[in-house]
């Protein structure tokens, strides 16, 4: 792994982490009627705080779009992961909350179960799987399971609902991630005219604006640790999913290197988990009635 993959991947989680907790702040004062509606989007348009957080995603996905360009997405989605930690960090400033137990288990699990991945799995670019059967049939089950998580969530607004959107929007975005390094690949090989011919730059921006909607819908609806813990945990699993499915990234496979890097995603998932729940993280201000008519009909 390089230092320049290594600094864009972090500055990218900065950024992320920083722009989940102003979007979540805008989003919950944003009217219930818009809960996945693309009119939410226009709502939120006018709201400074939710500019400022999207300027900023926008930024953690062009340094992330940098890293995936120069290393390999087996290596750059768990270090993305990481963002949850400055999420924290920033919410923390703002409740004035001590990290305790919690928090430095959760920071520690974070950021062994990333370092137990790496050097275990060690992940190395290959050439990508030409077969496109291959290729729609593992975008095709991710999409589709994202799909079957926001029907359940609309049923279930208050309860799980938050949950199963931030893991949708984090499937939506591995895919996304698998996407923004075709497209660099193929502009790298043949400029704009190769790029706007291909549908996967098409593709990025319609799972954008997708997981978008699902990620203020969720934001709008509960606080922000009943989301983004789940959206965290899911992105880099799809994205390495895609990875090793069609992007041709290799891992190690021997039986050690195997379980060492299933420990090291399972510290990473039980990681976020933790620091998602962790009292710092702002808990929304939705009022009774805000609740009430979130209720299904």
């Amino acid at each position: 792994m390089s230092v320049l993959v290594l600094a864009l991947a972090v500055s990218a989680a900065v950024c992320l982490g920083t722009g989940f907790v102003l979007q979540q702040n805008a989003a919950q004062q944003a009217p219930l009627s818009d809960f996945l509606s693309p009119r939410l989007l226009l709502d939120l348009m006018r709201m400074p705080r939710w500019l400022a957080g999207i300027g900023l995603m926008v930024a953690g996905m062009v340094l992330s779009a940098g890293a995936l360009a120069n290393g390999e997405i087996s290596v750059v989605e768990p270090l993305v992961a990481t963002n949850l930690l400055f999420a924290l960090a920033l919410s923390r400033w703002q409740t004035r909350q001590p990290l305790g137990r919690q928090g430095w288990a959760g920071l520690a699990l974070l950021a062994g179960g990333v370092t137990a991945f790496l050097l275990a799995g060690q992940p190395e670019g290959g050439n990508a799987i030409t077969n496109p059967l291959r290729h729609w049939l593992i975008i095709g089950v991710v999409v589709g399971l994202a799909l079957l998580l926001t029907a359940c969530a609309k049923k279930s607004r208050l309860i799980i609902g938050p949950v199963l959107l931030g893991l949708a929007a984090g499937l939506l975005y591995g895919v996304q991630d698998a996407l923004t390094r075709v497209s660099g690949q193929r502009f790298a090989q043949g400029g704009w005219a190769e790029l706007i011919t291909a549908w996967q730059p098409y593709g990025v921006v319609v799972l954008g604006v997708a997981g978008l909607i699902l990620v203020q819908s969720a934001f709008e609806t509960a606080p922000l640790r009943m989301s983004l813990p789940a959206l965290t945990a899911a992105q880099p699993l799809a994205g390495i999913l895609c990875g090793v499915g069609f992007l041709g990234d290799r891992l190690r496979t021997d039986a050690g290197a195997l379980a060492w890097q299933a420990a090291g995603l399972a510290a990473i998932v039980a990681g976020i988990v933790l620091l998602g729940m962790h009292p710092a993280m702002p808990r929304g201000t939705g009022a009774p009635q805000r609740q009430k008519d979130l209720q299904p009909g």
